[in-house]
């Protein structure tokens, strides 16, 4: 075991390796990047936060993406908002099912200018 004062061995990210400059050191299960705290983002944050410590635990590991569903969902609302984010979640979640894609599936960083309001152009973004 490593416990020189020159050892990589990090919280959270893999052996010897620090994130790249700018990303956000992985703290948890969510995403926890910076973000404007308004109260429809908290809101969908904290309500997807609710689902992963209640009901996840008894509908069990059946996510077919990475990152799972509500992961996901957390990114999402927390980077594009609760109309945007919450769009992308529900497609999302619809595309998990029996029949739909799988594999990694990450949230895009940024959105086309014409998506606001309209969420059919978030199926598949």
């Amino acid at each position: 075991m490593c416990s020189g004062p020159d050892c990589k061995r990090g919280g959270g990210h893999s052996a010897g390796r620090e994130p790249r400059a700018g990303s956000p050191r992985p703290t948890g299960r969510n995403w926890s990047g910076p973000f404007r705290k308004t109260p429809g983002r908290l809101f969908g944050m904290a309500f997807i936060r609710l689902y992963q410590l209640t009901l996840s635990g008894f509908i069990g590991n059946s996510c077919r993406h990475v990152p799972t569903c509500s992961e996901y969902g957390y990114e999402a609302i927390a980077r594009h908002g609760l109309w945007r984010g919450g769009w992308m979640t529900l497609f999302r979640v619809s595309r998990c099912g029996p029949g739909g894609t799988s594999g990694f599936d990450p949230v895009p960083e940024r959105l086309a200018a014409g998506v606001a309001w309209a969420p059919w152009r978030l199926w598949r973004v």
